[in-house]
């Protein structure tokens, strides 16, 4: 995925050194305005990881995000402060393929409580077409219990070569945070590893992954009922980011081009789509807040569709629909209801 713009390890490495040098130097940077007394400095890759450590985490943590509101994380590139900022954290929170800078800067950091969100529930592959009828979920807990909810030790079992290949082509889908079960195994896996990291106020840390898994749970309730019963099952995407919730909830997931929201699309897959969106009745092509529009708009008016925003949630700004991960979730949920034409 945006293999264009990995940044070499002997650059990170680098980088690392002049991050540590500029915290060194300037005691007002933006890792040193994170923590406040005993707080947890906790770094997040991208706003999904954000939202699990700062609801989890509550007042005994201070959280900073790698990626700032607007950005597209993964276009992220580090600077040199931020490098230095993992490798003062108490606490790192990341998933592991979504963004190679980030990766990369992780493993030279030394930083002991770093938690890859993948390893806390089962990726799978998703291609550019995703139907939910294709795919079952049976022995999905099984699969979790696997993999456990072991924060750093099951970072380290799953580290370099743990054959996921998370983000490249015909690899894993990263995009878990859109399903709001998996997000759920992640949200107990990050809960449990903050108790260890912090074992001081670890019944705090519990209670609040309990009333975030009470809060994802009436999520996926919501959208089991309001996708139950559709004219059409199939939607039409620009950024393939959806693979996990269409499967979730039975829907077919046509996506434009694949999960790198800014790869284009060849001719013969928008051809392809014209004839998909007639015979399934498709209505919508729907675009992300944070890429371009143009593309969905193009095949909109070539077919005939309407356009409609399904946000992959890589961020919030402005533009976002809700203040955050549930609000902008239930505004999904109401957007697939009008392009499906639920009953």
């Amino acid at each position: 995925m945006n293999v264009r713009r990995l940044i070499p390890t002997t650059a990170v490495a680098g980088a690392v050194v002049l991050g540590l040098t500029a915290l060194s130097a300037c005691s007002t940077s933006d890792a040193a305005d994170g923590g406040n007394g005993d707080q947890l400095k906790v770094t997040a890759s991208f706003y999904p990881m954000q939202f699990l450590a700062e609801r989890i985490g509550g007042e005994h943590v201070a959280v900073t995000s790698l990626t700032k509101p607007g950005v597209e994380p993964h276009d992220l590139e580090l600077t040199p402060r931020q490098i230095g900022s993992i490798s003062e954290s108490d606490y790192v929170l990341y998933l592991k393929g979504i963004q190679p800078a980030v990766d990369d800067a992780i493993q030279q950091s030394g930083v002991k409580n770093t938690v890859d969100a993948a390893t806390l529930t089962t990726l799978e592959n998703h291609g550019a077409e995703v139907s939910g009828h294709d795919h079952g979920h049976e022995g999905e807990e099984e699969h979790a219990d696997e993999h456990g909810h072991e924060g750093e030790e099951a970072h380290e079992e799953h580290s370099e070569g743990d054959g996921h290949n998370h983000g490249e082509e015909g690899g894993a889908d990263p995009h878990i945070w859109l399903d709001p079960v998996k997000y759920a195994e992640v949200a107990k896996g990050v809960g449990k590893s903050l108790e260890k990291a912090d074992p001081d106020h670890a019944a705090d840390y519990r209670k609040n992954t309990e009333a975030l898994v009470g809060e994802l749970d009436k999520l996926n309730t919501a959208y089991e009922a309001g996708l139950k019963n559709t004219a059409t099952k199939t939607f039409i995407t620009t950024h393939s980011a959806f693979g996990y919730l269409a499967e979730r909830y039975g829907l077919t997931q046509q996506g434009i081009a694949g999960i790198d929201p800014e790869a284009e699309p060849t001719p013969a897959r928008i051809q392809e789509l014209h004839t998909i969106a007639e015979k399934e009745k498709a209505t919508t092509v729907f675009f992300e807040t944070l890429a371009s529009d143009k593309t969905a708009k193009t095949l909109a008016k070539d077919t005939g569709l309407k356009t409609g925003v399904l946000d992959p949630l890589e961020g919030i700004t402005k533009k976002s629909q809700g203040a955050d991960y549930i609000e902008v979730m239930e505004s999904n949920l109401t957007a697939l209801q009008q392009a499906l034409g639920a009953k």
